[in-house]
């Protein structure tokens, strides 16, 4: 520290303590001597936390230290009156009141289970009759939502363990409906252990291969854009098994090296590099032949579900109805422009289509992953008035009603109490950067259940009497309480009273909401963190972070915005260095019904740049912002859209930092990339318009390249390819690269190291 900032600091030291005493001794001076301590209490408060002002640092972003209190795993029970949880040592299931939100019983216990062989464990599943748990343990991801595990077998009654395999680890166990059965995956196929005789293991599949063949468990692009990890089901008299079976043998493959590496380190490379090779399909390649088929538990027999539709055309979805003699298969074309449900017979292998959903452009995803089935009944979302709701059709598929409408989206269906006919749900009827929770009758009345303006959450209890709601906003931390169907709160589980106490002490920046119109006269939303301490008459670079991808919504009412959902605390590291940190929500993004989301398709990244740039032009004719200092950056899409952004032909933005960013959708996933896109082949001029290495001659300002080099996501290819596009313009950039991390750039010192190379390039240019 150099001498005239002790000198500074011992200044400004000695102007506080002078001020506090005069106060202290103007105040006790003139009044009683009870008021006197109270006073005096007050200015030691005042002054201590003055004088213990805390800074956010890059490690405490990269730890996390600075996270709310929340809940997870919340399993409501058969009764409707109870709730289960992992206990926060991961040594036990606890049973909890719903309406008390009261601890009142352990179902199982690491520490007094018989012949138990564990001392934590990360997961379970309760069977349909809540009288066996499967414990998951050994837990090994594969993907995103893929694993594998070693799962064991525990008996409330006599509380006892035993393994479900002893085979080797297994993968998406599911309990038949009668609770005899379990059924799992295990190298690609399926296997089956019947409970009542004596555990005895059979194999359902026997074709199962890696890169070949999957049964039971989606490919690659399947897991990754269809959201699930288990593609088989059980009938409801627990008498089949129907399966999709995915070949994926002309996939065209994509591998990436392994290195050596560090945290963790894979040894057998440290003198040649390895290789991780799998199947991708990209944009226009040819996908997996998928196909339905189901097996007779008693006569072994297995049957090929006859669905007449194109061999290109997906199944996101299959289910068993409550009629063993209905299997659901939803199906969407290549275009993913119309979803299907079909209802099969699993005997006969008919197929009828019950529901069609159709959409110029698209169908998303809710359609086909919210669909919900009753006796009698389906409930399934559409966005085909323009706006995302429910809709009630018979289990023939008649339509009967549709629930809700209006010019808002329905975000969740919560369920159905079908004895009062009540539904709930969540939407953002009040505005598209909130959320909360409804309920509406038989005869259409509508009442809002939740109480607190931002954004709501609700997990119901079975019987639809009760439900666990999670609420925050821009300046609450996440608050979670017990609430009965009318609304009323019951119990607060979470209040995050240590955690407003902990970041009480912080600089924190002044967070508010702002609304803009382009010159194009588009209405935009953003958020805007201003340091806390905040001079309008001094002039502040920017740091705009942005994700904009199709659907995706970064200005919300809520605790969890910020680059990475944490509250803004590394905005409030950037606040503190003297920043003003923006986010907007251009055209494509989520939470304004259908035209606005969908009025990019076939060309996206092009109206999302340029609301960008309209973001920064607009910046510039605010009185407190240095329009020579703005600078763009993000991850994955928001990584995307900044190359764009810098590159869309106005020179605006200084400096930008693009993280596993796709540089051209020809290297991306075919089922995502053509759901907005359609494929090369028909859409050449759109993904030439979308192409950042096409754009990359135009780039402006300052670039930092981040990519790890195992992403299986976002490829390295693409940040290769763009970086040559710009040496080839002869356009001068920064690169990072990440050993052997994937798309999320993680593990050991990675973050920290990640986030000081953020943090120092926009330092050093803007």
């Amino acid at each position: 520290m150099s001498l005239k900032k002790r000198g500074d600091i011992f200044l400004l030291s000695h102007l506080i303590f002078s001020t506090f005493f005069y106060l202290c001794h103007t105040l006790l001076r003139n009044i009683t001597t009870m008021k006197k301590l109270i006073a005096l209490s007050c200015l030691l408060f005042i002054f201590t936390c003055a004088f213990t002002q805390q800074s956010v640092t890059l490690q405490d972003v990269a730890n996390g230290t600075y996270r709310p209190q929340n809940i997870y795993g919340i399993k409501p029970m058969l009764d409707g009156e109870h709730y289960t949880q992992i206990s926060s040592d991961r040594k036990r299931i606890v049973k909890y009141s719903f309406k008390t939100g009261e601890e009142v019983g352990t179902l199982f216990d690491t520490s007094t289970a018989r012949d138990c062989p564990v001392k934590t464990f990360d997961d379970y599943i309760i069977s349909p009759d809540e009288k066996l748990i499967l414990i998951q343990t050994e837990t090994k991801p594969i993907y995103r939502r893929s694993f594998t595990a070693v799962y064991y077998i525990y008996n409330i009654r006599n509380n006892r363990m035993e393994p479900l395999s002893n085979n080797g680890p297994q993968q998406v166990p599911l309990f038949s409906p009668d609770a005899t059965q379990i059924a799992f995956v295990r190298n690609n196929n399926i296997f089956l252990v019947k409970l009542l005789f004596g555990n005895s293991e059979s194999q359902v599949t026997t074709d199962g291969e890696y890169n070949k063949v999957l049964n039971g468990i989606p490919d690659w692009v399947y897991e990754e854009e269809f959201g699930f990890n288990r593609a088989f089901d059980f009938s409801a008299d627990s008498k089949m098994i129907a399966y999709i079976r995915f070949d994926e043998s002309e996939v065209p493959m994509f591998s990436f090296p392994w290195y050596k590496g560090m945290a963790p380190e894979r040894t057998q490379y440290a003198t040649y590099p390895g290789a991780y090779i799998y199947k991708y399909p990209k944009a226009g390649e040819k996908n997996s032949n998928v196909s339905v088929h189901t097996y007779d538990i008693k006569s072994h027999v297995t049957r090929k579900m006859d669905l007449p539709i194109e061999t290109d055309s997906y199944i996101p979805r299959i289910k068993f109805t409550s009629d063993p003699e209905k299997l659901a298969i939803m199906t969407l074309n290549r275009h993913q422009n119309q979803f299907d449900l079909y209802m099969a017979n699993p005997k006969s292998t008919v197929c009828k289509v019950a529901i069609r959903d159709e959409a110029e452009q698209y169908i998303k995803e809710p359609t086909y992953a919210a669909v919900r089935f009753y006796p009698e009944n389906i409930i399934l979302m559409s966005e085909r008035d323009g706006y995302n709701h429910l809709y009630l059709y018979t289990i023939g598929g008649n339509l009967v009603k549709q629930i809700t409408q209006g010019t808002f989206e329905v975000k969740d269906f919560l369920g159905w109490d079908r004895t009062n006919n009540v539904f709930y749900f969540t939407s953002n009827e009040e505005s598209p950067l909130q959320c909360a929770v409804y309920k509406i009758d038989a005869k259409g009345k509508k009442t809002k259940l939740s109480t607190r303006t931002g954004t709501n959450s609700a997990i119901f209890s079975s019987n639809m009497q009760y439900y666990i709601n999670t609420f925050s906003n821009l300046n609450t931390p996440t608050l979670i309480t017990i609430n009965n169907n009318k609304g009323k709160e019951l119990k607060t589980l979470v209040d995050n009273a240590e955690f407003k106490s902990k970041i009480a002490l912080l600089n924190m920046p002044q967070k508010e909401f702002f609304t803009f119109r382009t010159t194009e006269g588009v209405e935009l939303n953003g958020w805007m963190m201003k340091p806390a301490n905040f001079n309008p008459n001094k002039k502040y670079p920017v740091i705009l972070h942005q994700y904009s991808g199709p659907g995706s919504q970064q200005v919300l009412d809520a605790w969890n915005i910020g680059s990475f959902g944490d509250g803004g605390i590394f905005e409030s590291y950037m606040c503190d260095k003297g920043y003003i940190t923006v986010c907007v929500d251009g055209r494509g993004t989520g939470g304004r019904g259908s035209e606005f989301e969908k009025c990019t398709y076939r060309y996206i990244g092009v109206k999302e740049s340029h609301d960008q740039v309209e973001t920064a032009k607009y910046l510039q004719t605010l009185p407190y912002i240095n329009g020579e200092r703005i600078g763009i950056w993000g991850w994955s899409y928001g990584g995307y859209n900044t190359l764009m952004s810098m590159s869309e032909g106005t020179p605006i933005f200084k400096a930008g930092i693009a993280i596993a960013a796709p540089s051209d959708w020809r290297f991306y996933d075919s089922v995502y990339t053509e759901r907005f896109m359609r494929t090369p082949k028909e859409n050449g001029d759109g993904y030439n318009a979308s192409s950042a290495i096409a754009r990359a001659p135009k780039l402006h300002g300052k670039l930092l390249l981040i990519h790890g080099t195992a992403d299986d996501n976002v490829h390295f290819q693409n940040c290769a390819e763009y970086s040559e596009a710009l040496v080839q313009a002869g356009i001068q950039f920064d690169m990072q690269i990440y050993t052997n991390r994937n798309h999320g750039i993680s593990g050991g010192n990675t973050r920290n190291h990640l986030l000081n190379r953020i943090t120092n390039f926009f330092i050093e240019n803007l």
